[in-house]
């Protein structure tokens, strides 16, 4: 069965850390590019950070410098690492795997809240 499952988000205070950690089975972990999401309430869903399958990274402005984006092809997991959180990261972290011309998959998301 294909899944991918976040675990690790929760609550936090502002200038905190999280690590959030997608696990996927069911696929062929290393040739999928994987990438993380968040959805703040009223908002649409926006790419935070994705690394690909050579391990380049990428990061959306609002989070350059505080977060960072790991893959372990052997655990077939990919971690995000959240620093200095700040209530605006508050939302629902989605992870996401894409290859190719294929349907993306998602995971069911984890909360993360970040108090001021």
């Amino acid at each position: 069965q294909v899944r991918l499952v976040e675990s690790g988000g929760g609550l936090v205070q502002a200038g905190g850390s999280l690590r959030l950690a997608c696990a996927a089975s069911g696929i062929t972990f290393p040739i999928y590019d994987m990438a993380w999401y968040r959805q703040a309430p009223g908002r649409q869903r926006e790419m935070v950070a994705s690394i690909t399958v050579a391990r380049i990274t990428n990061f959306a402005d609002f989070v350059k410098g505080r977060f960072f984006i790991i893959r372990d092809n052997v655990k077939k997991t990919v971690f995000l690492e959240m620093n200095s959180l700040q209530p605006e990261d508050t939302g629902v972290y989605y992870c996401a795997a894409h290859y190719r011309n294929h349907s993306d998959l998602w995971g069911q998301g984890t909360q993360v809240t970040v108090s001021s």
